[in-house]
């Protein structure tokens, strides 16, 4: 069976980067941006000062463009249904979720949120069109993290978009990487608000009915906060399903590290020291997995899967068989032409390496050793 593998890190450092790349921060409308900062006291340094005022201005633009496609587009969303229940990828960061989305929308039946959707939830009806064919140079063509393919027209996490709607994200804390992490609580959503999670609701079922008005089609959503969320995810689509997947947590850890620390670089709003982001991944892990497990107990064995990166990189065309006869897609032979095509693309490329300290290992084996022995991993 043909295998594929997660693409080699990327040669340049991210800080070498110019300081015009975008910031996520540009999809926000203006009032969302407004208390963000109101948040953190508008404690913008300096050298990101230039960035606040751009997207001061283009928030704007956002909250206009905004109104201007519900006059157009908003009672024709409204009446949108979803096309089926959605399909969720669950996984912690790192672990391949990215991976199986992209072979999961291989097959044509699927849409997905875009990379534009996400980053630009208020208007995309409007202006994904004028910024994929004219202005793709914004969009750096590889994720910096790993070198996997990027662009305003990929897969995307529908969590960036309830960060830029203002529906409360932990990927907030990366505007101000410096200051305790915040939003922590909307991993879970259990201990919000019911006013807070009503929001976040709306929020999610707005954009994605939206989406669905574009495509017309049947989603595949992809975003690890969700693999805490299986309890507020099922209330909202009692059919819907779950894909888990899981990987070697002594690959995960430093790659989780490495990713929140390239994220802060490219998004903050201060000159990000790094600091504690070894023991936010630790915590957040082990709190991820336990709602996981508490979410699994929810769900009928037809709603969910569960698939190990390691035997998806190894056979990527068996575990998708798998997967497609667990939930009954149907479909399969139709979806196997294009699934082969996609892994020709991405053949021969060679996952990160990285170097733990015997302090790391035994940190990693202590506090985790939970998932360790329920996925059967070891050193």
């Amino acid at each position: 069976m043909p295998q594929v593998s997660a693409p080699a890190p990327p040669k340049a450092d991210l800080a070498k980067k110019p300081d015009w790349t975008p910031r996520m921060w540009e999809g926000c409308d203006f009032f969302t941006w407004l208390r963000l900062l109101a948040r953190h006291r508008f404690a913008v340094q300096p050298r990101y000062w230039y960035i606040a005022i751009i997207v001061t201005f283009v928030s704007f633009s956002h909250t206009l463009l905004g109104l201007l496609q519900d006059v157009i587009f908003g009672y024709a969303i409204r009446k949108t249904e979803l096309k089926g229940p959605p399909i969720f990828i669950l996984g912690h960061w790192r672990t391949g979720t990215t991976l199986l989305h992209e072979l999961m929308i291989c097959d044509e039946r699927f849409g997905f949120p875009t990379t534009y959707e996400c980053i630009d939830p208020h208007d995309f009806l409007l202006t994904e069109p004028i910024f994929q064919r004219w202005l793709p140079f914004l969009m750096s063509s590889s994720r910096p993290m790993d070198n996997m393919k990027a662009g305003f027209d990929r897969p995307q996490e529908d969590e960036f978009a309830l960060c830029m709607m203002g529906a409360g994200s932990p990927y907030t804390m990366l505007a101000f990487p410096n200051d305790p992490p915040e939003c922590q609580e909307y991993l879970d959503l259990e201990t919000i608000t019911p006013r807070q999670l009503e929001r976040w609701k709306r929020a999610l079922k707005r954009f994605l009915k939206r989406v669905t008005y574009k495509s017309g089609k049947r989603l595949i959503l992809k975003s690890p906060p969700h693999t805490a969320r299986i309890k507020t995810l099922k209330q909202m689509f009692p059919d819907a399903i779950f894909i888990h997947i899981v990987r070697d947590p002594y690959v995960v850890f430093p790659s989780t590290v490495n990713l929140w620390k390239t994220l802060q670089k490219a998004h903050c709003l201060q000159t990000p020291t790094h600091a504690g982001v070894e023991e936010y991944v630790l915590q957040t892990f082990v709190h991820m997995y336990e709602k996981l497990e508490e979410g699994k107990k929810l769900l009928a064995p037809g709603q969910f899967h569960e698939v190990r990166y390691e035997d998806l990189i190894k056979d990527p065309i068996g575990a998708m068989k798998r997967i497609y006869d667990h939930f009954q897609l149907g479909g399969y032979e139709a979806y196997l032409p294009r699934l082969e095509a996609y892994l020709a693309t991405v053949k021969g490329y060679e996952t990160n390496k990285y170097q733990l300290t015997d302090t790391q290992k035994a940190e990693i084996a202590k506090r985790w050793a939970a998932v360790i022995a329920r996925y059967g991993y070891a050193v």
